[in-house]
């Protein structure tokens, strides 16, 4: 848990949201757990006690508040913050790892014994492997069970329960009423389920403030055609998940993402709204990341002009370093045109495209590694060292001796890549930040960070660059978010009236960076 059982209490007695998701907080004369913003009376201290997840408070005997739901609420910034295995292990939990590799998978992916994974996460969360895989089904399968019209046999194999039966007492033990009842209570509201099989509609909340304005820039500024296909006020791209594939459309609304999800398999829905979420940062902390870098004075104007800054994460670790490297020393418009020539080239067809989404012209699923291994050196243009490297990192990853994932651990995934001829310290990290969502990577090697630094007052050289930023730890990513966009900024002589910054546009960056 990020705070003390003193702050714990005192954010529950003024209801503060901006906890929600960090602790449940269980009350012992109702046997119920509550998210901190619950609007229920405050309960009296002695008769409170938090936890860190669902699953410790499940364990522990409570159950959800059907007020509050607790379950529904921003993941906590601590799994990105954490690089320790608890840490990797929540992100590969909340990925599906548990439901498509068991427990003896997801230990086998981070390196230890399923009784050592076990003993670590039970002493530092109060819950083991499967009963916090077991809070995730149990989510997944609420959102099932309020947003489709399936039966509730196809739920619970959606969701990844072993049977019916496991199925029906989870959903008792958890939030105290059954499939029926929940299905009935969400059909006197708003349906959200637009009636096509396979749809869902969903609301992905997070702690505001949110810039959906820069992180849609940032996406459509890189999508590749096919693939992706972004706008002012949506971004839309194609999955490729465990059990098959998908289309996930996304919408800023107010305090949430609305979500429309379309799957070939209901199985992959929790991994495909994971991958969504760590793609738009929501589980962030903005007010954590305010409170550091706003009390630095180069970026306070900064910080106070655009809140909630977020850093973009990945759905596909693949994808990512293969695109990272296609970024090397070229522009982002000229690393985006060469990725969408190789995806028309070597992409998969989509099996199944949003029927009401043709005008977005998703039809393609990235190269998978396996084919660009053997075909890419066909496709590609440019330095002979760029596709030597493409085709040697794509080799790795087909053959599973390079695994991208969150579950890594920073050092080793660096370590890893920079073994490839051609992979830099830059490309690295920059993968690190993305799809481990490392918070604290600051990429001073940067050609367009460094001058957004100048523009701000400091020194465009890495060494004094790197002093600076120590004032930024443990945001040292959010950080250079606002240096690249302090270099996109006109110059003061180009400002409009009043001294305020006309009409700002991305800057041509020398290379793939945010």
């Amino acid at each position: 848990m990020l705070v003390t059982t003193e702050q714990a209490y005192r954010a529950v007695a003024a209801r503060d949201p901006r906890f929600d998701g960090c602790f449940v907080t269980a009350v012992r004369t109702t046997g119920i757990y509550c998210r901190p913003s619950c609007p229920a009376r405050t309960p009296k201290p002695a008769n409170v006690e938090f936890f860190p997840t669902a699953a410790a408070a499940h364990s522990a005997g409570y159950r959800a508040c059907r007020r509050c739901l607790p379950d529904a609420v921003p993941g906590s910034p601590e799994w990105d913050l954490r690089a320790d295995l608890t840490g990797r292990a929540m992100r590969l939990i909340n990925d599906g790892v548990v439901e498509r590799a068991g427990v003896v998978g997801l230990a086998a992916t981070l390196g230890y014994s399923s009784r050592h994974l076990t003993r670590i996460l039970t002493t530092e969360l109060g819950a083991g492997p499967l009963a916090l895989a077991r809070a995730h089904r149990a989510h997944s399968a609420r959102v099932l069970i309020e947003t489709s019209d399936l039966e509730f046999a196809e739920v619970a194999f959606a969701a990844g329960f072993a049977s019916l039966r496991q199925f029906n007492e989870t959903i008792q033990e958890v939030f105290a009423t059954t499939p029926t009842v929940l299905r009935e209570q969400t059909r006197r509201g708003s349906d959200p389920h637009d009636g096509t099989a396979g749809t869902l509609r969903l609301r992905l909340p997070f702690r505001p403030p949110l810039d959906a304005e820069g992180m849609l820039r940032f996406l459509a500024d890189r999508a590749v055609a096919g693939v992706e296909d972004a706008g002012p006020e949506h971004y839309s791209r194609t999955l490729r998940l465990a059990h098959g594939t998908g289309v996930a459309t996304i919408r800023p609304e107010g305090a949430h993402l609305a979500t429309t999800l379309r799957l070939t398999d209901l199985r992959d829905l929790g991994s495909a709204v994971t991958r969504i979420r760590r793609l738009f940062d929501l589980d962030a902390d903005p007010a954590a990341v305010a409170d550091v870098l706003g009390g630095d004075p180069v970026l306070a104007a900064g910080v106070t002009r655009t809140p909630g800054v977020r850093v973009p994460g990945s759905v596909d670790g693949a994808e990512t370093v293969i695109r990272a490297i296609l970024g090397q020393q070229v522009s982002v418009a000229a690393a985006r045109t060469t990725a969408s020539r190789l995806t028309d080239a070597l992409g998969d067809p989509l099996t199944r495209p949003g029927d009401d989404m043709p005008e977005h012209g998703l039809t393609t699923l990235f190269p998978s590694a396996e084919t660009l291994a053997s075909a890419a050196a066909e496709h590609l243009n440019g330095p002979r060292r760029r596709v030597d490297t493409v085709c040697a990192v794509a080799e790795a990853l087909a053959d599973g001796s390079l695994r991208v994932h969150p579950g890594r651990a920073e050092s080793e995934l660096r370590r890893d890549l920079e073994a490839f001829p051609g992979i830099g310290p830059w490309t690295a990290r920059y993968v690190s930040m993305r799809v481990l969502g490392t918070p604290d990577v600051l990429l001073d090697g940067d050609l367009a960070l460094r001058r957004g630094a100048a523009a701000l007052g400091i020194p465009g050289n890495q060494a004094a660059l790197r002093a600076r930023s120590v004032r930024w730890s443990p945001w040292r990513s959010y950080a250079g978010m606002y240096l690249w966009r302090a270099a996109a900024e006109p110059p003061p002589s180009r400002r409009g009236r009043h001294g305020r910054p006309g009409r700002q546009h991305n800057h041509p960056s020398t290379r793939e960076n945010p």
